[in-house]
């Protein structure tokens, strides 16, 4: 007879987006109690959960549309259209073909990016990355051998004064002598 496989009964069902801890299975009723020491037997603990989570889309998968998130992502398959995770980090995998709009903390790109990437942080085009649009982010590295045709816009603190600007005197500087502004001696008009 066809059917279902039965599951094991001290399988817990898997949720997204809880540690491990929250999903460990509650101890079973019909576990005997033990005449071990008060301490109890050490188990084998996993890799402790941390704000590393990240979701990877693989080579043989094609997603059209718009992907919000709360994890890190890393596009190894293709993708059209919009990404939005300001919190977390994105991904271009080697093979990874990304064609939209990106928003996230920072970005990496080793595959095929055409588009606009807005950056919290830093954008790391590798020298495998083949990137056509406009970036804006705090900070961009670009290795040698990267292809890279588009524009980028680096984001400063908004009332932050240039070093140069204050050593020179110049125009960015709110003290710069008003001599300069006046019209030379030879130029004025005499009676």
């Amino acid at each position: 007879m066809l059917g279902k496989p039965k599951k094991p009964e001290n399988e817990a069902p898997f949720t997204a987006g809880k540690t491990m801890e929250e999903q460990k299975p509650a101890p079973s009723a019909s576990a005997a109690p033990s005449a071990a020491p008060a301490s109890p037997a050490p188990q084998p603990r996993p890799v402790p959960p941390s704000n590393e989570e990240k979701t990877t889309i693989g080579q043989q998968i094609s997603i059209e549309g718009r992907i919000r998130g709360e994890e890190h992502l890393v596009i190894e398959g293709s993708m059209k259209g919009n990404v939005q995770m300001e919190k977390h980090n994105f991904t271009v995998g080697a093979n990874g073909r990304v064609e939209g709009e990106v928003r996230a903390q920072n970005v990496s790109i080793s595959g095929q990016l055409k588009g606009t990437i807005t950056a919290v942080g830093k954008v790391e085009v590798t020298k495998e990355a083949d990137f056509y649009g406009d970036i804006k982010a705090k900070s961009i590295s670009v290795e040698d051998g990267a292809y890279f045709k588009g524009s980028i816009e680096l984001s400063r603190e908004p009332h932050r004064k240039s070093a140069f600007a204050e050593a020179a005197g110049g125009p960015l500087s709110s003290e710069a002598p008003k001599a300069a502004f006046s019209q030379p001696d030879a130029a004025k008009k005499e009676p």
